[in-house]
């Protein structure tokens, strides 16, 4: 591993041949689509350990709290595992937050790829931990994740470059250019972590968003809650990903241009980055620049050391 400009720990490249643990930090999944993500990771040249009891059910979660939580402790500690990956999101990462063991996690960093709900475990990997970790598809999702998308994640994780993301069609709300580490993933999981040990300091942040099936007056109310809150003080810029499900995108353009008209930072939507077809994978806390006059988020350095 090695420590960055702004003090965080990047991880080791992740290699064919090397091992990659599978979890399941938040709902049960569907086990064919499981199997489909399994034999594309497998596909990739990597090889996979899945635990006996990963598709054990406890209502809408994938088993016990401690069950989750003692996975990630355990696999973070094998010293034969480079990456862990997260079978699905759902709901439930943010129940087994206290159970984590992040001293040892500290001491044993690795590759950690999720989203969506799995953000609140991405966050305080960042937060409590110092490390980058990785916003990117899931295992029940890779089977019909697009080739842009599988691209992405093997860029992201497995490859020397600066990653410099643009957005299809990207939609500029407010212009500016602005730099920092990368913070966020979807809303309605960091919104809920406002006020808990785990909220996320954001100042000089700039933070990426995303979220599906929300109404806009919830993601109205979901952004005005965290700007009460303070959570938007001193933010470097912003960056919107998909809003799958949430109604019109030009209805949550709006909403984001009246709530951020007092805050003279850039903010750029439009990047396939979250539920939609396409999910870019993004290093949440690697330092990067976003220009919403060229539509480019760039990152100032490769998200992996080999």
């Amino acid at each position: 591993m090695s420590v960055r400009e702004n003090m965080q720990l990047v991880p080791d490249r992740l290699l064919p041949g090397d091992t990659i643990g599978i979890v399941a930090p938040a709902g049960p999944f569907d086990r064919k689509e499981f199997d489909r993500g399994v034999a594309i990771l497998k596909a990739m040249g990597f090889r996979l350990i899945v635990p006996d009891d990963i598709c054990i059910k406890n209502g809408y979660l994938a088993g016990p709290d401690i069950h989750r939580a003692n996975l990630i402790n355990t696999f973070f500690v094998d010293r034969k595992i480079k990456a862990i990956i997260c079978a699905r999101g759902g709901f439930g990462s943010m129940r087994i937050l206290s159970l984590l063991d992040f001293e040892s996690i500290k001491k044993n960093l690795k590759i950690f790829i999720g989203f969506s709900d799995i953000s609140a475990i991405l966050s305080v990997l960042y937060t409590k931990c110092g490390f980058v970790a990785f916003h990117g598809p899931m295992v029940a999702s890779l089977g019909d994740a697009s080739r842009k998308t599988r691209e992405a994640l093997l860029a992201a994780v497995s490859s020397d470059v600066r990653l410099a993301i643009r957005p299809k069609t990207g939609i500029t709300i407010r212009h500016g250019l602005a730099s920092g580490p990368v913070a966020g993933g979807n809303l309605t999981t960091l919104c809920h972590l406002v006020g808990t040990p785990f909220e996320p300091g954001l100042k000089g942040h700039l933070l990426l968003l995303e979220d599906k099936g929300e109404s806009c007056y919830r993601i109205d109310r979901m952004l005005t809650h965290m700007k009460l809150a303070g959570c938007f003080e001193g933010l470097a810029g912003l960056v919107l990903g998909s809003f799958e499900d949430c109604g019109s995108v030009s209805e949550i353009i709006r909403i984001v241009d009246n709530l951020f008209k007092e805050d003279n930072i850039p903010i750029l939507a439009g990047f396939e980055v979250g539920h939609g077809k396409n999910n870019i994978t993004i290093p949440i806390g690697l330092k990067a620049t976003l220009d919403t006059d060229r539509q480019l988020l760039s990152f100032h350095e490769p998200a992996t050391i080999p």
